[in-house]
C-alpha cells in the first residue's frame, strides 16, 4: 500500500473514531509523523491530504519545512538549547517543552524572529522513568513561568503513555485531561481560550487518546512504515 493510500486509510479511521465517541472530527487533528521518510514521502502524503507533519530532529524539521511551507511543521522531539533558533524558525508548534531553561531560549529566538512561538508543555503522567517531562506536581509552577513569557504562548499539554499497556494508557491520557482542567480553571479568560489542546496518543494507542479528548494524535509509522501496509 502506498504512503498516500495509508494516509488516507488513517485519516478516515480517525474519521470513524470520531464519530464512535461522539465528537466532531475537526476537533482532532492528525500529525503525520515523517521522521523515518524523505521528502519524497512527505510529497505523496501531501498528495493525499496531510497538512501537519512531526518531527523530532532539528536537521529534517528545517529541510521538510523549507521544501513543504505550505504544510504545519510540529516538533516532537528532545529539545536541546543549540537547535532552538532553528526549531522556533521553522515549527508551527513545540510539543515537547518542560524545561524553564529552554522555554526563556523559546522566547528569545521567537522575539528575534518577531513571533509568538506555541508550545504544548510535556508532562510525565505515568512516572516513568524512560519518558521526558514535567512530574504533574511542578506542572503549575512550570505554567506560571512559561506563562510570564510575551514571545510564548502555551496552546496546552502533551503526554506518552506506557507502551502496549491499554488501561496504563488510559490512565496516562486520562490523567493529562484532568491536569489540563485543573490548569485551564486558574487561567483568566483570555489564556484558558487558547489552552485548548491535548497531544496524545500514537500509532498504537491513538484511539485511546481520541476517547479520552486528545485534540493532537502523533502518528507515523502507521502512515509511513511498510509494516502496516
Amino acid at each position: 500500500m502506498s504512503i498516500a493510500a495509508q494516509y488516507a486509510e488513517v485519516s478516515s479511521e480517525v474519521r470513524d473514531e470520531c464519530e464512535l465517541v461522539g465528537r466532531a472530527v475537526s476537533e482532532v487533528t492528525l500529525v503525520a509523523v515523517s521522521k523515518t521518510v524523505g521528502l519524497a514521502g512527505v510529497e505523496q502524503a501531501i498528495a493525499a491530504g496531510a497538512t501537519d507533519f512531526g518531527e523530532n530532529r532539528p536537521d529534517q524539521l528545517v529541510a521538510k519545512a523549507e521544501a513543504f511551507p505550505q504544510v504545519r511543521w510540529h516538533f516532537i522531539g528532545n529539545i536541546q538549547s543549540r537547535q532552538i533558533p532553528k526549531i522556533v524558525q521553522h515549527a508551527h508548534l513545540i510539543h515537547s517543552l518542560f524545561e524553564e531553561r529552554h522555554a526563556a531560549k523559546i522566547g528569545e529566538a521567537a522575539a528575534a524572529l518577531g513571533k509568538v512561538q506555541e508550545v504544548l508543555l510535556e508532562v510525565n503522567v505515568s512516572g516513568e522513568q524512560s519518558k521526558s517531562g514535567v512530574d504533574p506536581a511542578s506542572l503549575p509552577a512550570l505554567v506560571e513561568f512559561v506563562g510570564a513569557l510575551p514571545q510564548v504562548r502555551i496552546r496546552g499539554l502533551m503526554t506518552m503513555a506506557p507502551q502496549g499497556d491499554r488501561d496504563a494508557a488510559q490512565r496516562a491520557f486520562a490523567g493529562l485531561r484532568r491536569l489540563a482542567d485543573e490548569i485551564r480553571s486558574g487561567m483568566d479568560a483570555v489564556q484558558a481560550a487558547s489552552f485548548d489542546q491535548l497531544s496524545m496518543g500514537m500509532s498504537e494507542d491513538w484511539r485511546i487518546g481520541i476517547e479520552e479528548g486528545a485534540t493532537i494524535v502523533r502518528i507515523g509509522r502507521a502512515i509511513f512504515s511498510d509494516d502496516f501496509a
